[in-house]
C-alpha cells in the first residue's frame, strides 16, 4: 500500500497542474496541457477563428437593434440551425441576452447583454 501512495506522488510532481497534496495550482492546468499536447491543435484554431468570426457579425447585428432568431438569419446570411447554435452559445455565455417577446407573442427577441 505504501508504494501505491508513493508512486501517486511522484505523479503529482511539480509538472504537474496538481500541488503535492493534489490541489490545482492556480494557472498552471494550461501551461501544463500545452507542455503535454504540444500545444493547440490546428483544427482546433480554425474552429476557434471561426467562431470568432461568427460571433463578431452577430453582436455587430444585434447593436443596431434587438432582433428575432429569423431576422438574425436574413442579416448575417447565414442557415437558422448554425444562428442558432452560435446565438445560443452567445447567451451562455454572456454577451447575448433574451429580450422581450415579439409583438405578435410567438419569437423572442435577443439583444446584447451591457
Amino acid at each position: 500500500m505504501k508504494d501505491i501512495k508513493e508512486n501517486i506522488q511522484d505523479d503529482t510532481n511539480s509538472s504537474s497542474p496538481l500541488g503535492v497534496r493534489g490541489e490545482v495550482e492556480k494557472g498552471k492546468t494550461a501551461k501544463y496541457l500545452r507542455e503535454k499536447l504540444g500545444g493547440m491543435p490546428e483544427q482546433a484554431k480554425q474552429n476557434l477563428k471561426e467562431f470568432n468570426g461568427i460571433k463578431k457579425l452577430i453582436l455587430e447585428a444585434l447593436k443596431e437593434e434587438d432582433l428575432t432568431i429569423k431576422q438574425l438569419t436574413e442579416k448575417v446570411n447565414m442557415p437558422t440551425d448554425e444562428v442558432v447554435y452560435y446565438l445560443m452559445s452567445l447567451v451562455k455565455y454572456g454577451f447575448v441576452k433574451t429580450g422581450d417577446i415579439d409583438d405578435m407573442d410567438e419569437y423572442y427577441t435577443y439583444k446584447l447583454n451591457k
